[in-house]
């Protein structure tokens, strides 16, 4: 089950494919390596369905790799929170731990506008 807390949640219009606890773009696709991100996708959708992206609060996304809980994430190659290093949009911050890719992660989103 996925938690959130949403303070603002948007409703885009989706570019492509995109996988349910991903990150989001502005332009509605689901996030690449190292993107910035609008937020993340509550629901799957595909290209042209309206889909909720919560962009400012709590959010669980599918991780990546493993993460600690107060690590810095970042996107990863198909939109999923991996712990960020020295490069790419730091999209949130991690509230609880992910032992390994496939989990879920309660990630606070930060603002990443440049």
């Amino acid at each position: 089950m996925s938690q959130y807390r949403s303070v603002l949640t948007l409703t885009m219009t989706a570019a492509g494919t995109i996988a349910a606890n991903r990150f989001v773009t502005a332009a509605g696709a689901q996030a690449g390596a190292d993107a910035n991100a609008i937020g993340v996708a509550l629901n799957a959708a595909t290209a042209a369905d309206k889909v909720p992206v919560l962009a400012i609060g709590t959010v669980s996304v599918e991780a990546g790799a493993a993460i600690d809980a107060g690590a810095t994430v970042k996107s990863d190659a198909q939109g999923r929170a991996v712990p960020w290093a020295t490069s790419g949009a730091r999209l949130g911050i991690a509230l609880t731990d992910a032992s390994a890719a496939g989990e879920l992660v309660e990630v606070l989103l930060v603002s990443n506008a440049a």
